[in-house]
């Protein structure tokens, strides 16, 4: 069975800025009751997180006849999101849409990048194709999705998320782009 996962990820936001725009996300979905304001243990791999509220049933396309979902994990830091275990087999580049596949030095590359954009919240890759330096949260991914920013809306163990209800938290981003990332694990 497995529990499943969703994420919505704001792609341009720095971690100085995470903090304050996750709490207004937040804030938002307590004042429509799908969240909780309390904090639980409520999430796999978190220590805490929102349980849901009263309302819950209004950001999902199928209520599961009623069962609430387990509950929402909130990033504030640089966090990569991936869908499961698969890793993708190829980047693509957001400036020239060429493909790098990621054999062992490309991914050696993209590994570093994305470790110095863990600790410091900026990194580039160049593209082999057009030479251009990408930061890492641009770059798109084949078979596996992967998202990296922050901060992320991490919901768990719900049914699958309205369109409606994912493009409400880019509106109190900022105008930032953000990727949505679903998986099971």
């Amino acid at each position: 069975m497995g529990d499943r996962f969703q994420v919505i990820v704001d792609l341009d936001a720095d971690q100085a800025d995470a903090g304050r725009l996750a709490r207004r996300v937040v804030e938002r979905l307590m004042a429509g009751d799908v969240v909780l304001a309390e904090r639980t243990t409520c999430v796999l791999g978190q220590p805490w997180g929102h349980p849901p509220g009263p309302h819950w049933e209004r950001a999902v396309t199928d209520d599961r006849d009623g069962e609430p979902w387990d509950g929402l994990a909130v990033h504030t830091r640089c966090t990569g999101f991936i869908s499961g275990a698969d890793m993708p087999g190829a980047a693509l580049c957001p400036r020239c849409g060429a493909f790098a596949l990621l054999g062992d030095e490309t991914w050696q590359r993209f590994g570093t990048a994305m470790r110095t954009w863990y600790d410091t919240g900026t990194a580039t890759v160049d593209c082999p194709a057009c030479a251009t330096a990408v930061a890492v949260p641009d770059w798109a991914w084949d078979e596996a999705p992967l998202a990296f920013g922050c901060p992320g809306f991490e919901f768990w163990n719900r049914p699958d998320l309205t369109d409606a209800f994912r493009a409400r938290p880019a509106e109190l981003l900022d105008g930032h782009r953000t990727a949505y990332v679903r998986g099971k694990l």
